[in-house]
């Protein structure tokens, strides 16, 4: 095998993800995996479930997980890449812990990791990292032998993720009506997090008001808006905007809300908004619900013209980037000289979260980090 196509160390990488339910009697566990140690009443949780109860108790993340895992297989193949490709999830089946025990029986030893969201923060990166930590500590308890695990850096400014996310704005302001195209707004929404890990996300030089978090964000944003532009010679007005806040209403989450700023939107006069989930790898429950089913509700109460972009989910320039990250980082592990590819102002992310990176309210150990217990 070639140096450019040599996976070397790594001798497999896992697809790790949030999970979620595939059928009604699935809701309420899993729900209570997501909230385990929180006391939230089971009651309380059939409530909350009615998101997924709505689509016939499934979230459509599992399936997507299993397209992604095609097309990345496929892309491996197409391109002599020798590396089998696992899934495991944090809150349903396939559970990671299973998934890493079925890849030490399978004796891999070096693995990478791809998880599903492309953006640092606590719940996007560290907490995978917590996982990783008490799955390895699982093994170990059982007599196996934990093997190294990595993390590829943060893609939310690779090529392949940017470019799909691109192509979704121009194709829903095409599908717009001719008399609003133009003055049409982009809305770039994200997941809602509290500002206190918003701001003390990423490494500790980033901490500070929204953190890398919404750095990251603002700079994506700013590439697709930007693309936009060059392409259709309309500058289009542009915000970032948060939805699927749960949690204390006491507590300050990032602001604002997508359907207030539909209202604030079509209150200033704008004629139609394109909603731009970047901060969503595909279209699971929260994309769904909150902007197909709620934000739309909300945009038809008040007439304003709206579309949604699609996520980048299984877009084969995806797994493409991909199976790059892999070369990109085998390298690099090998000692070889690479040069990182990454659009935007803020450069390619690191490969070890450093000390301090993400911090979580109680520390944990974490794994394929510079503090990792399984280095």
């Amino acid at each position: 095998m070639s140096d450019a196509l040599d996976p070397t160390p790594y001798d497999a990488l896992l697809l790790l993800s949030f999970g979620g339910p595939e059928g009604p009697d699935d809701v309420v566990p899993f729900l209570e995996n997501v909230t385990r140690g929180r006391g939230i009443p089971k009651e309380r949780l059939k409530e909350v479930g009615q998101h997924y109860f709505l689509f016939g108790g499934v979230s459509p993340i599992n399936d997507q997980n299993r397209a992604l895992l095609d097309v990345l297989r496929k892309d491996f193949a197409e391109h002599g890449l020798d590396l089998p490709v696992y899934w495991g999830n944090r809150n349903w089946a396939p559970y990671l812990t299973d998934t890493l025990r079925e890849m030490v029986t399978d004796g891999h030893r070096r693995i990478l990791t791809l998880a599903t969201s492309a953006y640092a923060s606590y719940s996007g990166c560290r907490q995978y990292r917590e996982n990783l930590a008490d799955s390895l500590a699982t093994l170990r308890a059982e007599g196996l032998e934990p093997p190294r695990v990595d993390k590829l850096r943060h893609y939310f400014n690779h090529p392949g993720f940017v470019r799909p996310m691109i192509d979704g704005v121009l194709t829903s302001l095409a599908d717009l009506p001719d008399d609003v195209r133009e003055g049409a707004h982009l809305a770039f929404t994200t997941h809602s997090i509290p500002h206190s890990a918003a701001d003390t996300s990423g490494r500790v030089e980033d901490h500070g008001d929204g953190g890398a978090y919404v750095k990251e964000h603002l700079d994506v944003a700013r590439l697709i808006a930007d693309a936009v532009r060059e392409e259709t010679g309309v500058e289009h007005p542009w915000q970032l905007v948060y939805q699927s806040r749960s949690g204390a209403p006491h507590i300050p989450w990032l602001e604002p809300d997508i359907c207030d700023h539909l209202e604030e939107r079509h209150a200033a006069g704008a004629p139609a908004v394109v909603m731009v989930p970047i901060g969503f790898v595909s279209d699971h429950m929260e994309v769904l619900y909150d902007l197909d089913t709620e934000a739309e509700a909300k945009a038809a109460e008040l007439g304003l013209e709206v579309r949604r972009s699609a996520t980048v989910g299984a877009d084969p320039r995806f797994a493409a980037a991909i199976r790059e990250l892999v070369l990109e980082r085998a390298a690099t592990e090998n000692g070889r000289t690479v040069t990182p590819c990454a659009l935007g102002a803020l450069g390619a992310s690191h490969d070890l979260c450093p000390v301090g990176c993400c911090p979580a309210r109680a520390p944990k150990p974490a794994a394929a980090g510079v503090d990792s217990p399984y280095a």
